[in-house]
């Protein structure tokens, strides 16, 4: 793995797969949903969407079947703290790729009418995600956690915000956040340092922002995460559940323990959930715990869908888990069996271009250096019985626990 930071800041990391045929290629910006102010909501996932909408050389059109042309895969997708765009293809098509990525990225007009024909589309993406009960109880649970936090909005902003935009809020809204010391260009998989490097030093480092003042990522500020029941009846043929604790930041010392603890708690088929919940008591078809870290503050949400004649029941035997292994921690072989699943979902995500891609941006932009496999994969190793009894003693605490359920169920369903 090689950093290199061209002439204006922008930071360029690299990964050389000299085995494989395929590069990926990455422009990730340190900007996402939480970076936008009130009234802008939306604004970053919209954004995203127009730079594929025509620039000065090429046409929305030209651009679909420019990137059908190159034969590989090109696409972009917007996080609470990141927005990226991608491009995946043979290493011999790295220049038309490289040129296509930066002719969005810096030279993308925003016509007014791909504007208005635009915010359809997303209404449309909106109007899905509320479709679907598993996406819209987890988008209604984290703004019951974070409530009028940035993080605890859809990161497709809602309908009157989307159709409230113009051209002005979008050029605006670049000027204020895209600027290079936030840009990390990754690149992973078979290609020349000595002819790549100049050609993103073309394409990225002479870049200036078009003003000094911009948005710095020290105004960003840590949520307070609110606890509580929150039942929304809705005709549905499943009752959708959400049951949320505090998790940790990204960089938290914990975190190798504390994802091991997520994954032996709810992160497989073999994990304690499904195996009650599912397995011994039929209670739910699909059941999991995630961990989603931030920045500076972290969820660890649980997920489940169940009979209404259920639900009721289902979080109980959740609370109970919950308190089962807050109280005892694991059994010595049910860690080592998570440990393998970690490392062997952990190497097997790392074997393509594309996840190497990812890790060496996230690498950068939240650890500020790379962290090698080796390095993770003696971290797993480390980890004891005794520290996942002490993090599941930090996280595990039904006191600090919300409750947010959508579905065919009173608002008296839940209690205790």
């Amino acid at each position: 793995m090689r950093k290199v930071v061209l002439d204006n800041g922008v930071r360029v990391v690299l990964e050389r797969m000299s085995s494989l045929k395929s590069v990926a290629i990455g422009i990730w910006i340190n900007v996402g949903t939480r970076d936008e102010s009130k009234g802008q909501e939306g604004l970053s996932h919209f954004l995203e969407h127009m730079m594929f909408k025509g620039t000065r050389r090429r046409s929305a059109s030209k651009i679909s079947q420019e990137i059908d042309n190159l034969g590989g895969e090109m696409n972009a997708f917007t996080t609470h703290e990141s927005t990226v765009f991608y491009v995946k293809v043979l290493d011999q098509q790295i220049d038309q790729a490289v040129d296509l990525l930066a002719d969005l990225f810096h030279h993308s007009r925003f016509a007014p009418p791909e504007i208005e024909r635009e915010k359809q589309v997303v209404l449309e993406e909106i109007r899905t995600v509320r479709d679907d009960p598993e996406d819209f109880v987890q988008e209604l649970h984290a703004h019951h956690v974070m409530r009028s936090h940035p993080l605890g909005r859809s990161i497709l902003g809602n309908s009157s915000t989307m159709e409230g935009i113009g051209r002005r809020d979008i050029l605006d809204y670049v000027d204020e956040h895209y600027h290079p010391e936030k840009l990390v260009v990754s690149v992973a998989g078979n290609f020349n340092e000595k002819t790549l490097l100049p050609l993103l030093n073309r394409s990225f480092g002479k870049w200036r922002p078009s003003r000094s003042k911009h948005c710095s990522l020290d105004s960003r500020k840590p949520p307070k995460l609110y606890i509580g029941t929150f039942v929304h009846p809705k005709r549905l043929e499943q009752v959708h559940v959400c049951l949320g604790l505090p998790g940790i930041p990204v960089n938290d010392p914990t975190r190798y323990a504390a994802h091991t603890l997520n994954a032996l708690f709810g992160g497989g088929v073999s994990s304690r959930l499904f195996q009650e919940v599912r397995e011994k008591r039929g209670l739910a078809y699909t059941i999991y715990s995630q961990l989603s870290s931030y920045s500076d503050a972290g969820t660890l949400t649980i997920y489940a869908a169940t009979g209404s004649k259920e639900a009721s029941e289902l979080v109980d035997v959740v609370r109970r888990e919950v308190r089962k292994l807050r109280n005892r921690g694991p059994a010595v072989q049910e860690l080592i069996r998570t440990k393998n699943q970690l490392k062997g979902t952990l190497m097997l995500g790392l074997e393509g271009t594309y996840g190497r891609m990812n890790k060496l941006a996230k690498d950068e932009i939240c650890q500020g250096r790379y962290v090698s496999l080796k390095e993770m994969l003696s971290e797993i190793d480390k980890i004891s019985k005794d520290q996942i009894q002490t993090v599941a003693q930090k996280l595990l605490n039904l006191d600090e626990m919300t409750v947010t359920a959508l579905g065919p169920v009173p608002k008296t369903a839940f209690s205790g």
